[in-house]
């Protein structure tokens, strides 16, 4: 595995207004919105009723934006998809939808919903380049059930096929300057312990793509961390495969996953304490706006 760092052009929380350069730039009220609407327990068994009202709430955002949007499989996933994709190979945007039991899911996955949500708005307007669509996953939780699912059986289906899918885990907790791991990732060297950044992992096919993240100058006050696995390395790191990109990896289709790797370092990972207020939205914008970069080109 190889670990890589873009060092940021300055200390994001030095600027005035810590907002990107990119010209498709997300909002950080609009994140924040997203997030405190969402942010309930919706577990998809023990909160049934919460994780529909969610589901439905994402279908109307995404076909809000002009998207043709379908709930597909066994467990409900959320499919949005250009309205005339003219068959081209399409680029995926992916988040979880679901919680644990009794969490309202700010960071996961409010956060990475959130992100979703603005870069749909923000790239479905678009009349050039590759068409890109939006997926949320339900079932996350419970052993990536939702996207084990999409790939076995809506996957194979689609009108056309996957150029690569970007997965959000949790995208929106950074700490205040300073502050260590609270469990620090054994495959990270030592120099990257402190946690204010976002990391995307790729492995074969998609290591070309966190290349080109961590090249883009979409964001210059983000600190991005990339990790290019080849073969089998997740079998001696089993935490690389902890959430919906993994079955797309099976598969063969190149997937990115973009996190905070809040399951490390966030203390309110799984807690009734993931809430709103615990999130950074100019840290989210930062992410946002490198993803937005990245399916844009």
């Amino acid at each position: 595995m190889i670990i890589s760092e873009r060092i940021p052009a300055r200390d994001a929380r030095s600027s005035k207004t810590g907002s990107p350069t990119t010209t498709l730039s997300p909002d950080a009220d609009r994140l924040r919105r997203w997030v405190e609407e969402l942010s309930r327990p919706r577990h998809a068994l023990a909160e049934a009723h919460e994780n529909k009202r969610t589901r439905r709430r994402l279908c109307e955002a995404l076909e809000d934006c002009g998207l043709g949007v379908s709930v597909v499989g066994s467990f409900s996933n959320v499919l949005a998809l250009p309205a005339n994709p003219e068959k081209r190979p399409v680029t995926l945007i992916a988040a979880h939808y679901d919680t644990v039991p009794g969490s309202p899911g700010a960071d996961d996955n409010g956060s990475g919903l959130a992100v979703l949500l603005e870069c749909a708005r923000l790239l479905s307007s678009r009349r050039d380049g590759a068409p890109v669509g939006f997926v949320c996953f339900n079932a996350e939780e419970d052993g990536l059930l939702g996207s084990q699912d999409f790939v076995s059986n809506t996957l194979p289906v689609l009108d056309h096929s996957v150029r690569a899918v970007h997965v959000l885990e949790m995208v929106g907790y950074r700490p205040r300057s300073g502050a260590k791991q609270s469990a620090p990732l054994p495959w990270l060297p030592r120099s990257l312990r402190t946690p204010d950044f976002i990391a995307l992992l790729g492995r074969g096919n998609s290591n070309r793509i966190v290349d080109d993240v961590r090249n883009s100058d979409a964001a210059p006050n983000t600190r991005v961390v990339t990790a290019r696995t080849h073969g089998p390395m997740d079998k001696l790191l089993p935490d690389l495969r902890r959430s919906d990109h993994f079955p797309f990896w099976l598969e063969g289709t190149p997937a990115v996953l973009w996190t905070d790797t809040g399951d490390f370092r966030n203390p309110n990972y799984h807690r009734r304490s993931d809430t709103p207020d615990t999130l950074d939205y100019a840290f989210m914008q930062g992410v946002g706006a490198l993803l937005v970069d990245a399916v844009a080109r």
